[in-house]
Order: structure tokens, then sequence, then C-alpha cells
């Protein structure tokens, strides 16, 4: 349970603080008498018997709620991301299905790297193993791609120790700690919160990408191996479907 004080202090007048102080001196004994398990709300008042407030008694939104939240939408973005490449060989996880070269390994590369990042360096608690890609001399687009020495094994198993790193990271720190970022200029102070925010949201259009990289090469497809969230319908019935859309298209 929370309890929460709201006082308008402009609503008290010149002697604020002698008001405030009658106000909080009198709830300080009358709490012994009310009931802190059950939800209420009271209302404050000053000398003259008007309302300047309120205190009330009620549910703790908590931080460690919204953490554990946000947290859990991170996990099955990652969990859907190696999901889309699970049974693939190493030609299909690397082959560039764009113009600009997405390609699914790629994609858990570069969301692995920015997430040693955000979570390692921005609060203090750097990523232990060397990221070359990421270098200031290092080719553009590195981290989008799987170079020859590397396979799906060894850019899967770099995933999980990064999300093992931010995890800890996550874990420790509350939702209010602070953060750097430097490659942000001038708006580079930072809390948690907002960077799990940042991430879920970068982490989120790149599943996007994967989900339709994975389509394009094998038609595989949904949203998680538990549910598609897709409907059910048979090879027909998206045939079917396909074709409405384009003719929908073609008339438009």
């Amino acid at each position: 349970m929370r309890l929460t004080l709201d006082l308008d202090l402009d609503a008290l007048g010149p002697d604020a603080p002698a008001e405030a102080g009658r106000i909080l001196r009198y709830w300080a004994g009358a709490l012994g008498q009310v009931d802190l398990s059950q939800p209420a709300e009271y209302p404050l008042m000053d000398s003259a018997y008007a309302q300047v407030g309120s205190i009330a008694v009620g549910q703790s939104s908590g931080d460690g709620d919204v953490k554990t939240h946000l947290h859990g939408y991170l996990r099955r973005l990652h969990e859907a991301l190696l999901w889309k490449i699970d049974g693939l060989g190493e030609r299909d996880a690397r082959w560039p299905m764009t113009p600009t070269g997405t390609n699914l390994l790629g994609v858990l590369k570069h969301v692995a790297s920015i997430e040693a990042e955000y979570f390692g360096h921005a609060f203090g608690r750097p990523f232990p193993e060397p990221m070359p890609w990421l270098d200031d001399d290092a080719e553009a687009n590195a981290d989008l791609y799987a170079a020859p020495e590397e396979t799906i094994g060894s850019i899967r198993a770099f995933a999980e120790r990064v999300w093992a790193h931010a995890d800890a990271t996550i874990d420790a720190l509350d939702l209010g700690a602070r953060g750097h970022v430097p490659w942000w200029g001038e708006r580079g102070d930072v809390t948690l919160a907002q960077i799990l925010v940042h991430v879920i949201a970068d982490v989120a259009r790149h599943t996007g990408h994967a989900d339709i990289v994975r389509e394009l090469l094998d038609g595989a497809s949904g949203l998680s191996v538990a549910n598609s969230n897709l409907p059910e319908g048979d090879e027909q019935w998206w045939a079917d479907y396909v074709e409405k859309l384009k003719e929908i298209a073609t008339g438009a």
C-alpha cells in the first residue's frame, strides 16, 4: 500500500508553513486511527475548514512492478529474435533481403551490440568483451552483418551473454538510476526508465524487420512459438487473401 499526501501550498495563504505544519501534526496523530490496509481518501482542511488537499491510501504502483513489466517486454522480444533464426542454415541466416542489406543474423548482432552499450557503458557497467564492429574506425554497418568467421552459433551466444549482462544491470538498478549516453550529446543524461523504453522501442522495430525477412526467406511467420497472432487459415486461404489485397490495390 502507498500513502499519498497532496497539499496545495498556494491555497494556504501567507502563513503557509504554519498551516502546513498544523495539518501535518494533526495527521501524524490521526494516522494511528486509520486502517492503512484499505484504500481510502481523506480531505486535508486548513484552519478555516477549507479543503486544501487530500491524503490517500491506495495500492502501490511500485517501480518494481513497472520495471518487471518493461523487462518482460524486452525479454519477449529477445525470444522472438532468436526464434526468427531457428532452423536456418548459415547462408539464409545472413542473406540480404532488402536493397539496404537487411539480414537476420545482422539484425541479431546489431540488437545485441546496442544493448551492450545502453545497459553497459551508459551505466558504468561496461560489457567485458571487445566489439570491434563498433569501433570508430570500423567500416560502415559492420554491426549489421556476420563476418565470415562468425556463425549463427557464435552470434547467438554473443547475444545471450549481452542479454545476461543487461538483465544484471536492470535487476541491480532502480528505474530512476542515472546514466549517461555520450553519443546522445547534450541530452545524454538519462535514467534507467528512459533507456528501457528507448531500447524496447528500438528492439521492437528490429524484431519487426526480422518478422518480414524470415517470411520472405521461407514463409515462416508469427509472433511467437506459442502464439502466431495470425488467422488460422490454410495455404489456399492466405493465397485468396493476398489476391483480394492485390485487387483492392489495383483498383485504388
